[in-house]
Formats: structure tokens, sequence, C-alpha cells
């Protein structure tokens, strides 16, 4: 079952697809043939920057775990043998401090359905019956509707080169998050959160595989997601 043919669902992306053409027309004197890509970074920003409270949720609860982690660290070594008693320690932990060791995951989980269907917009060649008029567009002279997969295959120097630089960023913004959020865990990650760590490089693969369009969308979000983080930990103190 295609989620995105559901007549509501269908209809919500019809209208948000006609909604960036109009930015995308709107941009043209300035961008020209080009202007599509650009409305896809705008739109993305302005998105990003509503969902700016649901970064200040994560952050605050990132700093909480940070603080906690030597204490659960060591009720977990006390307590390895005896999972009932290690649950009730870190639930009476969780408890004195007012925090939850969930705290942050439900804004996230709410803006996920949003970013779906964004993502959407910038993936499906189809929109409510009709094709998705963002995907004929083009980045200096590379179609907005190419994979970098797709385009090793065309024997274009152009069509190859433009996904591959942008690939290319979203695969450094990934390290550069990667790297933040070891520093951040200060060791405290354990071995399954070290292996957690490269889960955004997973991010590279999507974009290998997705339309440019999808690759613009993911580079402008990552970025912004590593800037936020940065400023709000500079901001919001441990």
């Amino acid at each position: 079952m295609n989620f995105f043919a559901f007549a509501p669902i269908a209809g919500l992306l019809d209208g948000a697809s006609h909604a960036l053409d109009g930015v995308s027309e709107s941009l043209a004197p300035i961008a020209g043939a080009s202007s599509a890509a650009l409305a896809i970074v705008l739109v993305t920003l302005v998105l990003r920057t509503v969902l700016i409270p649901v970064g200040v949720s994560q952050v605050r609860a990132q700093r909480v775990r940070t603080r906690l982690a030597p204490r659960v660290a060591d009720l977990r070594r006390r307590h390895a043998r005896d999972a009932a008693r290690l649950q009730r320690e870190l639930a009476a932990l969780y408890a004195s401090e007012k925090a939850s060791p969930a705290a942050g995951c439900l804004p996230a989980l709410l803006q996920a359905p949003i970013l779906s269907g964004v993502y959407a917009l910038f993936t499906l060649p189809i929109i409510a019956g009709h094709s998705n008029a963002l995907l004929a567009h083009s980045l200096f002279g590379a179609p907005l509707g190419t994979s970098l997969v797709a385009a090793l295959g065309s024997g274009s120097i152009l069509t190859i080169a433009v996904p591959a630089v942008v690939v290319a960023l979203i695969a450094v913004v990934a390290l550069v998050n990667r790297h933040r959020t070891v520093l951040l865990a200060g060791g405290t990650a354990g071995r399954t959160g070290a292996i957690l760590s490269w889960l955004p490089l997973v991010t590279v693969l999507f974009a290998a595989l997705a339309p440019l369009a999808a690759s613009v969308y993911l580079l402008t979000s990552t970025t912004w997601t590593v800037l936020e983080r940065a400023i709000l930990l500079h901001l919001i103190p441990a």
C-alpha cells in the first residue's frame, strides 16, 4: 500500500507541491534555471526554523543524560545481575532528578511525519495523479529528478559532478555530526553508542540513491541540525 496515495495525504502533498512550484517561480528572476533548488533550500530552512523548539527539547534531554551518565553507569555495574533492581534504581534516580530517560524522544517522533512528508515532495515522481513538476527542474544543469547512482550511467560529467558534490558535502556534515556526538558523550556511550554514532552516515547512502532534489534537502537539513545543535549546546547551560 502506498501511504502517500491515501487521499488526504495526497491532497496535502499536492497543495504543498503547488506552493513549492510557486516559490520556485518567484525565485526564477534571481536563480534562473536553479530556482527550484533554491526553493528547496528556503522551504527547508523555514521548516527547520519552525521546529527549533524540538531541537531545544532534545538538547535539554541530552544535557540531562550526559549529567546522569556516570551515575547510570554505576548503577548498571552494581546491579548487572539483578535486572528488576536495576530498573527500580534507575527509575528512582530519574524521579529524584525530575527527568525521564525518554525525554526528547516524543518531540522527535512527532516531527517525523512532517519531515517524511517534505522528503516525499522531493522524491515522488507522481503526486496526486500528476507528475512532480519539481523533479523536471535542474541545479547547475543537473536534473533534480536524477540520483547520483543513476547519473553514473549518463556519461555526462555535469550530471554526475553536481550530485557527487552534494553527496560529498553530506558525508562531511555527517562526519562532523558524528565527531561532535562522540565528544559530547565523553566516553560514556559504550560499545553500542559507538556503533550508533555511525548512523548519520546512512544519510549519505540515501542521498546517493535519492533524486538530487532530495539530496539538496538532506544537505540543507543535516547542516542545519549540526549548526543548531552547536548553538543550542552553547546557549543551554550544562
